[in-house]
Protein backbone atom coordinates (compact mmCIF):
# COMPACT_ATOMS: atom_id res chain seq x y z
CA UNK A 1 0.00 0.00 0.00
CA UNK A 2 1.68 3.89 -1.18
CA UNK A 3 2.27 5.55 2.11
CA UNK A 4 0.98 8.98 1.65
CA UNK A 5 3.00 12.10 1.74
CA UNK A 6 1.75 15.01 3.86
CA UNK A 7 1.11 17.67 1.53
CA UNK A 8 3.56 20.99 1.93
CA UNK A 9 2.34 23.65 3.81
CA UNK A 10 3.30 26.57 1.76
CA UNK A 11 2.80 29.86 3.22
CA UNK A 12 2.16 33.21 0.39
CA UNK A 13 3.86 36.34 1.73
CA UNK A 14 1.91 39.04 0.11
CA UNK A 15 3.99 41.94 0.32
CA UNK A 16 2.21 45.24 -0.74
CA UNK A 17 0.30 47.01 1.75
CA UNK A 18 -0.26 50.21 -0.55
CA UNK A 19 -4.10 51.90 -1.05
CA UNK A 20 -5.55 50.54 -4.47
CA UNK A 21 -2.54 47.39 -5.21
CA UNK A 22 -2.30 44.68 -7.46
CA UNK A 23 -1.35 42.52 -5.37
CA UNK A 24 -4.67 40.59 -4.09
CA UNK A 25 -5.20 39.59 -8.26
CA UNK A 26 -1.45 38.14 -8.60
CA UNK A 27 -2.62 36.50 -5.53
CA UNK A 28 -5.43 34.79 -6.18
CA UNK A 29 -4.08 34.12 -9.48
CA UNK A 30 -1.05 31.90 -7.69
CA UNK A 31 -3.21 30.29 -5.00
CA UNK A 32 -5.54 29.06 -7.99
CA UNK A 33 -2.44 26.95 -8.94
CA UNK A 34 -2.02 25.93 -5.88
CA UNK A 35 -5.34 24.68 -5.32
CA UNK A 36 -5.25 22.13 -8.40
CA UNK A 37 -2.32 20.17 -6.39
CA UNK A 38 -2.39 17.56 -3.98
CA UNK A 39 1.23 18.42 -2.87
CA UNK A 40 0.69 21.72 -1.30
CA UNK A 41 -1.42 23.83 0.66
CA UNK A 42 -1.36 27.38 0.88
CA UNK A 43 -2.26 30.03 3.63
CA UNK A 44 -2.16 33.57 2.30
CA UNK A 45 -0.33 35.59 5.10
CA UNK A 46 -1.84 39.31 3.98
CA UNK A 47 0.66 42.30 5.37
CA UNK A 48 -2.18 44.95 4.54
CA UNK A 49 -4.75 42.40 6.56
CA UNK A 50 -2.40 41.49 9.38
CA UNK A 51 -0.10 44.29 10.00
CA UNK A 52 3.37 44.25 12.41
CA UNK A 53 5.00 46.87 14.15
CA UNK A 54 7.66 48.93 13.00
CA UNK A 55 9.67 49.60 16.37
CA UNK A 56 12.02 46.97 16.98
CA UNK A 57 12.70 45.84 20.72
CA UNK A 58 16.20 46.30 21.94
CA UNK A 59 18.80 42.76 21.33
CA UNK A 60 17.82 40.39 23.28
CA UNK A 61 14.46 42.29 24.37
CA UNK A 62 10.95 41.44 24.11
CA UNK A 63 8.08 43.17 22.10
CA UNK A 64 6.12 45.22 24.31
CA UNK A 65 2.34 43.64 24.52
CA UNK A 66 0.74 45.62 21.40
CA UNK A 67 3.50 44.01 19.57
CA UNK A 68 2.97 40.42 20.73
CA UNK A 69 -0.45 40.38 19.83
CA UNK A 70 0.44 41.92 15.45
CA UNK A 71 3.32 39.28 15.93
CA UNK A 72 1.00 36.25 16.91
CA UNK A 73 -1.47 36.89 13.76
CA UNK A 74 1.70 36.30 11.59
CA UNK A 75 4.63 34.11 13.68
CA UNK A 76 2.99 30.98 14.27
CA UNK A 77 2.28 30.97 10.43
CA UNK A 78 5.11 31.28 9.13
CA UNK A 79 6.99 28.64 11.86
CA UNK A 80 3.97 26.13 10.32
CA UNK A 81 5.37 26.55 7.04
CA UNK A 82 7.31 23.77 5.01
CA UNK A 83 7.96 26.32 2.20
CA UNK A 84 7.19 30.08 1.23
CA UNK A 85 6.40 32.12 -1.97
CA UNK A 86 6.90 36.20 -2.01
CA UNK A 87 4.29 38.11 -3.85
CA UNK A 88 5.55 41.52 -4.33
CA UNK A 89 6.13 44.55 -6.46
CA UNK A 90 9.05 46.45 -7.24
CA UNK A 91 9.13 49.57 -5.63
CA UNK A 92 12.24 52.27 -6.29
CA UNK A 93 13.84 49.10 -7.91
CA UNK A 94 13.61 47.32 -4.74
CA UNK A 95 10.56 45.75 -2.62
CA UNK A 96 8.01 47.00 0.08
CA UNK A 97 9.44 48.23 2.97
CA UNK A 98 6.59 46.09 4.54
CA UNK A 99 8.17 43.29 3.28
CA UNK A 100 11.50 43.53 4.62
CA UNK A 101 10.04 44.07 8.19
CA UNK A 102 8.14 41.25 7.77
CA UNK A 103 11.14 39.40 6.90
CA UNK A 104 13.60 41.37 9.74
CA UNK A 105 11.14 40.36 12.75
CA UNK A 106 11.81 36.93 12.16
CA UNK A 107 14.74 33.77 11.86
CA UNK A 108 13.87 30.61 12.88
CA UNK A 109 10.84 30.97 10.77
CA UNK A 110 12.90 30.85 8.09
CA UNK A 111 15.48 28.51 8.14
CA UNK A 112 15.93 25.58 5.45
CA UNK A 113 13.07 25.99 3.90
CA UNK A 114 12.42 26.76 0.16
CA UNK A 115 11.19 30.43 -0.90
CA UNK A 116 9.79 31.04 -4.25
CA UNK A 117 8.77 34.63 -6.15
CA UNK A 118 6.30 35.86 -7.46
CA UNK A 119 7.14 39.64 -8.58
CA UNK A 120 4.95 41.90 -10.95
CA UNK A 121 5.23 45.70 -11.93
CA UNK A 122 6.10 47.40 -15.28
CA UNK A 123 8.88 47.28 -17.54
CA UNK A 124 11.21 45.04 -15.12
CA UNK A 125 8.65 43.10 -13.80
CA UNK A 126 9.70 43.31 -10.18
CA UNK A 127 12.76 41.37 -11.44
CA UNK A 128 15.19 43.79 -9.53
CA UNK A 129 12.84 42.73 -6.37
CA UNK A 130 13.39 39.74 -6.45
CA UNK A 131 17.49 40.27 -7.23
CA UNK A 132 17.46 41.71 -3.98
CA UNK A 133 15.39 39.59 -2.25
CA UNK A 134 17.40 36.59 -3.01
CA UNK A 135 20.41 38.07 -1.09
CA UNK A 136 18.11 39.38 1.98
CA UNK A 137 16.68 35.57 2.31
CA UNK A 138 20.21 33.67 1.65
CA UNK A 139 20.91 35.83 4.75
CA UNK A 140 18.29 34.63 7.30
CA UNK A 141 19.18 30.43 5.90
CA UNK A 142 16.22 30.30 3.67
CA UNK A 143 16.58 28.36 0.53
CA UNK A 144 15.79 30.15 -3.15
CA UNK A 145 14.30 28.51 -5.73
CA UNK A 146 15.66 29.45 -8.95
CA UNK A 147 12.87 29.95 -11.36
CA UNK A 148 10.50 32.82 -10.60
CA UNK A 149 7.23 34.33 -12.09
CA UNK A 150 7.77 37.62 -13.13
CA UNK A 151 4.69 39.84 -14.54
CA UNK A 152 5.65 42.53 -16.66
CA UNK A 153 3.29 45.67 -17.44
CA UNK A 154 1.62 43.60 -14.74
CA UNK A 155 -2.06 45.08 -15.83
CA UNK A 156 -2.43 44.25 -19.20
CA UNK A 157 -1.79 40.45 -18.30
CA UNK A 158 -5.02 39.92 -16.56
CA UNK A 159 -8.81 40.49 -18.00
CA UNK A 160 -11.24 43.18 -15.75
CA UNK A 161 -12.28 39.54 -13.69
CA UNK A 162 -8.59 38.80 -12.67
CA UNK A 163 -7.70 35.90 -15.27
CA UNK A 164 -4.29 35.78 -16.50
CA UNK A 165 -3.88 36.48 -20.08
CA UNK A 166 -0.86 35.14 -20.70
CA UNK A 167 -0.09 31.36 -21.20
CA UNK A 168 3.60 31.71 -20.41
CA UNK A 169 2.89 32.57 -16.67
CA UNK A 170 0.75 29.59 -15.96
CA UNK A 171 4.01 27.54 -17.35
CA UNK A 172 5.99 29.14 -15.35
CA UNK A 173 4.23 28.95 -12.20
CA UNK A 174 4.02 25.34 -12.59
CA UNK A 175 7.62 24.88 -13.38
CA UNK A 176 8.39 27.68 -10.16
CA UNK A 177 5.85 25.38 -7.80
CA UNK A 178 7.50 22.09 -9.42
CA UNK A 179 11.16 23.21 -7.70
CA UNK A 180 9.31 24.81 -4.53
CA UNK A 181 7.58 21.31 -3.89
CA UNK A 182 11.06 19.00 -4.65
CA UNK A 183 12.96 21.14 -2.65
CA UNK A 184 10.21 21.69 0.22
CA UNK A 185 10.06 17.81 0.39
CA UNK A 186 14.02 17.39 0.58
CA UNK A 187 14.45 19.70 3.00
CA UNK A 188 11.33 18.45 5.22
CA UNK A 189 12.71 14.89 5.21
CA UNK A 190 16.29 16.40 6.09
CA UNK A 191 14.69 17.97 8.94
CA UNK A 192 13.07 15.54 9.63
CA UNK A 193 16.30 12.99 10.83
CA UNK A 194 19.14 15.65 10.86
CA UNK A 195 18.60 19.04 13.39
CA UNK A 196 19.17 22.67 10.76
CA UNK A 197 21.65 24.02 12.55
CA UNK A 198 22.22 28.02 11.58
Amino acid sequence: MPVRIEPLRVAVLVGSTREGRFAPVITTWLTGHLEQRDDLTADVVDLAETPLPTVFPAFGGQPPAGSREQLALVSPRLAAADAFVLVTPEYNHSFPASLKNAIDWHGEEWHGKPVGFVSYGGLSGGLRAVEQLRVVMAEVNAMTIRNTVSFHDAWSRFDEDGTCKDPAADTAAKALLDQLAWWGHALRDAKSVRRYVA
